[in-house]
């Protein structure tokens, strides 16, 4: 494999490993009721809060349960597989 297509596979892999970490620790915090002033609380907001917050207009809360974190891993997993296959057929 093209050592280059390796690189990009890898801080692909490593971008959305991150951020899918910080929507599954956001979801976490939110359960332990951590304030959104708290640096680490606000952290996750603002970089999280770009994806959750459309998908939120799609995706209703059941049982006063918020879906939306897992509807956006699902997506983050189904866009890191297309990149990942587009950068195979890119770089072979």
């Amino acid at each position: 494999m093209n050592p280059f297509a390796t690189l990009l596979l890898r801080l692909t892999n490593l971008a959305f490993t991150l951020y899918s970490a910080a929507i599954i620790i956001r979801a976490f915090l939110s359960w332990f009721n951590v304030s959104y002033h708290h640096p680490v609380g606000r952290f996750l907001f603002e970089i999280t809060e770009p994806l959750l917050a459309p998908l939120r207009r799609y995706v209703p809360i059941i049982g006063g349960f918020d879906f939306t974190p897992m509807v956006a891993l699902v997506l983050l997993w189904l866009a890191e597989s297309l990149l990942r296959v587009l950068i195979l057929a890119l770089f072979p």
